[in-house]
């Protein structure tokens, strides 16, 4: 049998049991509060068992909604590692140019911490945009690069382009100046 196969099969037979385990002994619990021994609440708990049964049945075992991914390039090497040359070279302007936008883009782009992931930074999002339009790199290796999701590199991309149209539109950016 195939090992990929086997583990599988036994992973669910072992959440299976698990659930079997946890909703007995809920049942049970439930069945030792009521004091009536009556017919009422055997049938009560005949039907809280083939509810249990049936919640049994349609348990899915659900996968990792989140791939691991690093960041250990941006964090550590491009922002700390690289000099302006570097910084021309891949974003098309230097660290200082790029910190200033980022500063302008600031009150449109950040956003809060939620309970389930850490929000990106401005820094990380301008940057994400910039790769993405200085570069003919596909969604795809952007979200490689960064250590996001591909469709989290839409919609960053979205983002910065309508704040750079809604705060920096009526400012004219000439390649003297950047």
């Amino acid at each position: 049998m195939d090992p990929e196969l086997l583990r599988k099969i036994l992973m669910s037979l072992a959440s299976m049991s698990h659930l079997a385990v946890e909703l007995f002994l809920k049942i049970q619990s439930d069945s030792e509060e009521s004091d009536d021994d009556d017919i009422d609440s055997h049938n009560a708990f005949d039907m809280n068992l083939l509810v249990a049964f049936t919640y049994m049945l349609c348990t899915v075992e659900r996968r990792f909604w989140a791939r691991e991914t690093s960041t250990e390039w941006w964090d550590h090497i491009v922002m700390q590692v690289w000099d302006d040359e570097q910084w021309v070279q891949n974003f098309r302007m230097r660290k200082a140019t790029f910190m200033g936008l980022c500063e302008e883009l600031a009150p449109a782009l950040r956003c809060k911490d939620t309970r389930l992931r850490a929000a990106l930074t401005v820094e990380k999002q301008v940057a994400i945009a910039i790769w993405k339009l200085a570069t003919p790199d596909c969604y795809q290796l952007v979200a490689n690069q960064f250590g996001v999701g591909k469709s989290t590199v839409g919609i960053v991309l979205m983002q910065v382009c309508k704040a750079i149209n809604r705060i920096l539109l009526r400012r004219t950016v000439t390649p003297g100046n950047v």
